[in-house]
């Protein structure tokens, strides 16, 4: 087809976010139109092509087989000019800002950061700790670092590292009772974040009943790494994951009384806009990433 033929690009557009969405009033929504105006661009490419490319239904939209061909192509060619652009404004050099979840943050990701700087002198980091959502689509923020289950619509996720926990506390927190020798001699002592599910979870696997955990003393700390902080102070029993607190496992700061690890099913997850995959300073970053956590794991093998 010659580019004089192209349909208009809004059209275009609004195709795809439709296809993407399954829906016209939430392709309006990110693209900033009304859904009558969602509706007319489509209109407007089917009649480019000379038969529908969605069946419209009482609950929304379905992509017609020639639709659903034409949704790939479109998306790949938009991201093909969204990288363009990002390359043209200087994205492949620039300022990479990150939103970090803080444990991950603070006790693996800022220790390393000064290397990525060195191996990419002409990408500036700026990092944000936050355990909010983030809006890709403002373009404030490049990627994001948050645990869960990898299943973000629209987003690029790729598994970092599985997200296990066990209780550790300070072996002076431990010898105020005489030493923990069974896994119930932690509830005569003050739990940190009772409330969190890990608890129950981690005491059924250790064959303990402990229902009722939320209602021992203890405090609330949020993330894990203000939670191990409290535990190193001595103020209580903390639920973390092990692999970022071995530091202080190993200068005896804490102590894992259990060889007993629970998971639930979540993990630490780089995420990224589909859009922008192929930008050169997120394709920095999450190669330089899946370097250091191979060695990461390695260590705590």
């Amino acid at each position: 087809m010659a580019r004089s033929q192209l349909p208009p690009l809004a059209s275009v557009r609004a195709f795809e976010s439709a296809a993407r969405h399954g829906s016209f009033t939430r392709a309006g929504n990110e693209l900033g139109l009304t859904q009558a105006a969602v509706s007319y661009q489509i209109k407007v490419l089917e009649e480019r092509v000379g038969q529908p490319l969605f069946h419209r239904k009482p609950r929304g939209v379905e992509l017609t087989q020639v639709g659903t061909a034409l949704a790939k192509k479109t998306g790949d060619a938009l991201n093909l000019i969204a990288d363009a652009f990002a390359e043209a404004q200087g994205n492949a050099q620039g300022t990479l800002t990150m939103s970090v979840i803080p444990t991950f943050a603070t006790n693996f990701l800022a220790e390393r950061l000064g290397q990525f700087q060195i191996a990419h002198p002409g990408i500036a980091v700026r990092l944000e700790v936050s355990e909010t959502l983030v809006d890709f689509h403002s373009g404030i923020i490049d990627v994001a670092i948050r645990s869960g289950r990898g299943d973000w619509p629209d987003l690029e996720c790729h598994k970092l590292i599985d997200v296990e926990f066990t209780p550790m506390l300070s072996p002076a927190l431990a010898e105020s009772i005489g030493g923990i020798t069974r896994p119930e001699d932690l509830l005569k002592l003050p739990i940190l974040g009772g409330l969190d599910p890990w608890w129950i979870r981690w005491f059924g696997s250790a064959g303990v009943d402990a229902t009722d955990i939320g209602d021992l003393p203890g405090q609330t700390f949020g993330p894990q790494v203000l939670e191990a902080t409290a535990a190193i102070a001595g103020h209580g029993v903390a639920m973390v994951t092990p692999a970022f607190f071995r530091d202080a496992e190993k200068n005896g700061q804490l102590i894992r009384p259990f060889d007993i690890t629970c998971s639930d099913g979540r993990a630490y997850w780089l995420t990224y806009s589909h859009a922008f995959r192929n930008t050169p300073k997120i394709k920095a970053f999450r190669t330089w990433l899946a370097h250091e956590i191979s060695t990461f794991l390695d260590a705590v093998e």
